[in-house]
This record gives structure tokens, C-alpha cells and sequence, in this order.
């Protein structure tokens, strides 16, 4: 056998057993009469030592051949190490080698393999199987390993079944474009990749399985981002038979259970967050509520006054930054000139300080004073010390830069632990969105989304204002997860296809399947 151990497994427990191990050179140390070498696997490091007081010569010597990344195998006695090393877990022993059996030599890697590396982010795509070795990745791979066991078990114990649908199939109308992949036997005519499995889990539910889930691959033409690529893998799932708390219920649980048994971490129950809400105080539909910093809108307070900046805008609205006051002038002309660049936006920011004394000083004093101030405050929250921050203009672009500075802010004054974990549920979004390009409507999630409750009368005189049956699962500034409530009557999925859009042909065949 190769090994009869791996390298994280020895232990004070394990002195004077005779044992194999195989693995990958991590760094040797030479002596000139002793040689110590880091055996390293994927389970941890344990040291060698070749002594020429208790091995043979011709064993030194081989052993001082050894280079980084060799792959080896040895046999030897678990002995008590002299000089331990408690950031290992095998650091109390070291093997005392009786035989060396190189497997593989390796040239010099061209980058270190660390925690941290010296290589670029390009440097270690191409050589990605030595990336693997490396700790962050390594157990960035265990971690999505326990991660979908502990998805499959909770929700097999839940009632759920795992089926696996189509890779190929027809092109259906979702958020992106679709791959296509051309078919040989049919020229001309192509399959397309799934955005998701969205038709089959319907099918699903009518064919009677109430309970479905998957971990899938999906598929979609888009543009890169931080936090989207063309293949992505989700957790897909899909229930008959109930109502949105049964879903939020469901999901909530698998999401509490995968923070505790993966992250040892317990959190309560998820607040929820009306979409409305979430635009209003956050100015996106995924916030990040580990911490303050909620918008204050300023309008009734702001307007009205000799300041036409503020009287022409559609929405005046503000943050207090906790402890701003502090910021130097310089410090708040860069934070100006960084809303001001093409990424965010802004044309520019106001801005108030709350003295320590209880007084104001704006960059607007000369329109208003300190009462004027003062409510500016109590709208923000802004307490002594604090600096407000004031963006004026169309809600929807001011809530965005204001958005992503609170964002900013959040960073640069460590705001935004990243061992604190903060979920809550987003409800009740527009079931549709309209597009200035195409001018028309599209749905804001898909086709097949459910209107609220005795909202469906809406859709024929003012579709912009009707709320979808729709929730987004939200931890720490990221949508995790979503869904809605499905269409289940031919008649309303025809009226939500109408104002769509969609060709007589593109609807027959979505209400045929």
C-alpha cells in the first residue's frame, strides 16, 4: 500500500508505530548530517527527519536531492519531536525514515505553494492543479463538499426527491441570453443550455412530485461580474401545494441548518424586508444589515428652502456616517470626487457636520440653519459626531450612488464583519420592470411568476404598480436565493404572456408545456 496514514493524522498516540506515508514535498530543511523534511497531503503536514546517526548515508543523500513539490513515499518510526510545533496538528511527532521511494520529481513551481503565494491570479488559472494544493483553495472545495451534503441530507429528511433534468433543451424566455449548442442531425436548428430548470420542475409538480430539488449547473450568456459568470451551480428546488410562508419556512431552516453545521453558527429567526422598504432605507434590493446607515429621506425637510439643487430634485435623501465628523476636509473632497466617478455617478454631495457641542456646520449654511440642520439629523439618525452625507436627484439613480457609498463607508470603517452573519428575506417585488430600449414590460423574475393576491385587475390599468408573489433570501449584502409562486391557471399566465409580449407562437408553446 501507498500510504497506512495520512499527514494530518499522527499523533502523540501514534510513537514508535512503523508507518507509510505518501505525499508532496512542501520544503526541506539541510544540516549537512540531519535533513527535515514537510510531507504534505490534503488531510495536513507531517515532518521527516533522515539523522545520519540513526540512517544510512546513502538515505541522507537521496533525501538531500529532494526539491519542493516532489512526490514521495516513506516509511519510517513515529518519534516524539524535540522541537514541537503547536501550529500543526502533527506537531508533538516526526517520522524517522528507515526508506524513501521518490515517485514523481517536479521542476521548480512557478509560484509558491502558500497560504499566501507570490503567484497572480492569472499565474495560478493556468497551473490550477498546483493552485489546488494550496490551502484556500483546497478547503474552499471542502467547504462545497460538506455544503452539498448537508443540502441533500436536509432536504431528503424534508421530503424532498433529487431529480436530475435535461441539459438540452428548447430556448425559453428568462433573464439572459441563452447558450446554444447546434445540433449535427438537424442543420440549421440548435439546443440551448438552461438558464435554469425552470419548465422541467413545473412538469415536475404536475406529473405529482410535490417535492423536488436539485443541485444543478445553469447556464447564461451574460456579461461578467464580481458576482456572476457564464456556468454557476444553484440549489434548485421546486414544492406543489402550499403557500409563500411554506416556502420561506422551508428554506429558512435548510439555510439556519447549513450555517450551523458547516459554520458552527446559530442566528435567529430571518427578519423580512417589504421591496419597497428595502429601496427606501438601503436603496437596493439586497442590503446589507449587519450595519446601520439606513437613508433618510429628506424632501419635507431639505425643500422648499432657496437651495434649487434640492427644490429641482425628485428625491433629497441622506446617511449618517458614525463618527464622520472626524473626516478632515481633504478626506471629504476625496469621498467627492469618489461619488463623482462614471462608476457611481453622483454629480456631487452635500454634507453636514455634527459637532460635539451639539451645532451643525454644512456645506449649505448659507441656505440653511441650525434648526434646518437639526432635522436633518433626527431624519438621518445622526448623533454628535457623526457626519451626514446628502445626495440629491432621480430617486432611482440617487438611491444607487448613495447606495454604494454607504457600501464604501461600511468598508473603510469595518463595518462589515466577515464572521457576522445577517440574513433576511426581501417579499413582495414588482412582477414587472419596464425597459427603456425595448419599451415594453419584462418580467422582473420570470414569465411564470404568480401577481399578489387581488392584484391580477392591475395588470390591465397600471401593470407598473401590480407586486409579484416573489422573495429574494438576502446574507450580508448577497441574494443567496429566490423564487416565487408560480402561475397555475391558463388564463392569467395568458394575460401575463400579452403584456410580455410574447409571439402567439412563443405563448402556445409555454402554456402547452
Amino acid at each position: 500500500m501507498y500510504r497506512s496514514h495520512n499527514c494530518g493524522e499522527l499523533r502523540a498516540s501514534n510513537i514508535n508505530e512503523e508507518v507509510t506515508l505518501a505525499g508532496w514535498v512542501q520544503k526541506s530543511r539541510d544540516k549537512g548530517f540531519i535533513v527535515w523534511v514537510d510531507l504534505r497531503d490534503r488531510y495536513g503536514i507531517t515532518q521527516l527527519v533522515f539523522d545520519e546517526e540513526r540512517t544510512s548515508k546513502q538515505l541522507i543523500e537521496q533525501a538531500q536531492k529532494l526539491g519542493r513539490e516532489f512526490v514521495i513515499q516513506v516509511k519510517g518510526t513515529v518519534i516524539e519531536r524535540a522541537s514541537k510545533n503547536p501550529n500543526i496538528a502533527t506537531g508533538d511527532i516526526e517520522i524517522l525514515v528507515s526508506e524513501l521511494n521518490i515517485l514523481n520529481q517536479a521542476i521548480l513551481p512557478p509560484f509558491t505553494i502558500e497560504d499566501k503565494t507570490d503567484g497572480g491570479e492569472d499565474l495560478r488559472m493556468k497551473y490550477r492543479y498546483l493552485d489546488i494544493r494550496r490551502n484556500p483553495v483546497k478547503n474552499s472545495l471542502i467547504f462545497r463538499h460538506k455544503v452539498t451534503q448537508e443540502v441533500r441530507n436536509y432536504l431528503s429528511n424534508e421530503g424532498f426527491i433529487e431529480v436530475e433534468t435535461p441539459y438540452l433543451i428548447k430556448s425559453t424566455p428568462e433573464g439572459a441570453r441563452d447558450f446554444v449548442v447546434p445540433s449535427r442531425m438537424n442543420q440549421g436548428e440548435f439546443y440551448a443550455l438552461p438558464q435554469s430548470p425552470q419548465t422541467f420542475k413545473q412538469l415536475l409538480m404536475v406529473g405529482g412530485m410535490d417535492k423536488y430539488f436539485q443541485i444543478v449547473k445553469c447556464f447564461r450568456d451574460e456579461d461578467l461580474r464580481a458576482d456572476r459568470q457564464p456556468e454557476f451551480t444553484q440549489i434548485d428546488c421546486e414544492m406543489a401545494f402550499i403557500e409563500q410562508e411554506d416556502i420561506l419556512n422551508a428554506f429558512e431552516g435548510l439555510t439556519r441548518h447549513l450555517l450551523k453545521e458547516v459554520k458552527g453558527v446559530e442566528v435567529e429567526k430571518f427578519p423580512r424586508l417589504l421591496y419597497d422598504d428595502a429601496m427606501r432605507l438601503y436603496g437596493n434590493d439586497k442590503p446589507d444589515i449587519r450595519f446601520g446607515m439606513e437613508f433618510g429621506e429628506l424632501n419635507d425637510v431639505a425643500q422648499h428652502k432657496d437651495f434649487n439643487v434640492f427644490n429641482n430634485a425628485e428625491l433629497v435623501v441622506g446617511i449618517a456616517v458614525p463618527g464622520g465628523n472626524a473626516y478632515t476636509r481633504k478626506e471629504i473632497d476625496k469621498l467627492i470626487d469618489w461619488v463623482k466617478r462614471p462608476q457611481i455617478g453622483a454629480l456631487g454631495m452635500v454634507y453636514c457636520r455634527c459637532n460635539d457641542d451639539g451645532t451643525f456646520k454644512s456645506s449649505v449654511d448659507k441656505f440653511y440653519d441650525q434648526d434646518d440642520l437639526a432635522k436633518w439629523a433626527e431624519v438621518t439618525g445622526a448623533k454628535r459626531g457623526d457626519l451626514i452625507c446628502v445626495f440629491s436627484g432621480d430617486t432611482h439613480k440617487v438611491r444607487a450612488q448613495l447606495s454604494a457609498l454607504r457600501m464604501e463607508l461600511a468598508e473603510r470603517l469595518g463595518l462589515r464583519k466577515p464572521d457576522e452573519f445577517a440574513p433576511l428575506w426581501v417579499l413582495d417585488f414588482p412582477l414587472l420592470e419596464w425597459d427603456e430600449e425595448t419599451e415594453r414590460y419584462h418580467a422582473m423574475h420570470h414569465p411564470f411568476t404568480s401577481p399578489k393576491p387581488g392584484q391580477l385587475e392591475l395588470l390591465k390599468t397600471d401593470p407598473g404598480a401590480v407586486k409579484a408573489n416573489a422573495y429574494d433570501l438576502v446574507l450580508n449584502g448577497n441574494e443567496i436565493g429566490g423564487g416565487s409562486i408560480r402561475i397555475h391557471d391558463k388564463e392569467t399566465q395568458s394575460l401575463m404572456f400579452d403584456y410580455l409580449g410574447f409571439t402567439e407562437e412563443e405563448a402556445k408553446h409555454n402554456l402547452d408545456s
